[in-house]
């Protein structure tokens, strides 16, 4: 493990999968609550039209994808919410729209193009300086908004009609929640990629859920399994010359399917079916 981290782009590459895996099971706690996994994946897919048309436009594709992932998220929000549209429809509209832009984007640009590829599947070793400025700022600002929000979030998620009886302001939060969804993405996408983006935005929270009981210990348990995925997942990638991207994804997914099989929910269910009958 020491050896492994003192190449200075392994450092590089431990801070970004740490501070990505943090963000993640932090923004994946409220995604879980909300039940706002597809719209995870709707806005994940719209980042990479974000980034294509940045590119195209010769500007930061990562300002590009956090403006234009943004407004998709806003327009999601809006056109379920207001227009009387099953939030699954609306999400599978910008969803394919998005990506048929990116796509469409991509075959006006000449010759090949890295930096669309490098966004569409991640490359955490290829982390710079500037890449983890932007990671520590999204994720300060983003970690800052769900921390003093907490309470009205949780009060959303739990019971939206009853917080806006109660007289939250349900409609800004909601947006508040989608913007902080789609920062944490864009973020994120440079180190796993947008096809993987959106599994760490469910299942850190999803272990969460499966071992504890209360939402203080789902917190806990999300922000952990983030950790352990982003150590685990490098060391794996170093040392059988893996995606590293995807590599921390399946840890992930591998910790959640271990947490399926201990969870007290699943063993009181297993329990009661292979109770003996009385006599």
């Amino acid at each position: 493990m020491s050896a492994m981290f003192a190449y200075t782009f392994m450092q590089k590459a431990l801070l970004a999968g740490l501070l990505v895996g943090l963000l993640c099971s932090l923004v994946s706690f409220f995604v879980v609550l909300k039940r706002l996994s597809f719209i995870g994946a709707g806005i994940s897919h719209s980042a990479f039209g974000g980034v294509a048309l940045g590119i195209w436009l010769g500007i930061n594709p990562l300002l590009s994808a956090a403006v234009f992932s943004t407004l998709i998220a806003w327009a999601i929000g809006l056109v379920s919410r207001k227009g009387h549209i099953n939030e699954d429809v609306t999400i599978g509209i910008f969803f394919s729209s998005t990506m048929a832009l990116g796509v469409a984007i991509i075959g006006l640009l000449k010759g090949y193009v890295a930096d669309v590829y490098t966004f569409l599947f991640g490359n955490i070793l290829a982390v710079t300086a500037t890449d983890l400025w932007w990671l520590g700022g999204c994720g300060l600002l983003v970690g800052l908004v769900l921390i003093i929000l907490h309470k009205e979030f949780l009060f959303l998620c739990f019971d939206e009609e009853m917080a806006r009886a109660s007289g939250l302001p349900t409609g800004p939060l909601y947006y508040i929640l989608l913007t902080a969804i789609a920062l944490t993405i864009v973020v994120s996408v440079k180190v796993v990629g947008v096809v993987l983006a959106s599994a760490l935005l469910v299942i850190p929270a999803a272990t969460g859920y499966e071992l504890s009981k209360n939402y203080r210990g789902m917190l806990l348990i999300s922000l952990l399994t983030g950790v352990v995925s982003a150590i685990g997942g490098l060391w794996l990638s170093f040392q059988y010359n893996l995606a590293s991207g995807a590599t921390i994804v399946l840890v992930s997914a591998v910790i959640f399917f271990l947490a399926l099989l201990l969870s007290p929910r699943r063993c009181g269910f297993w329990r009661f079916r292979h109770r003996r009958p009385p006599r």
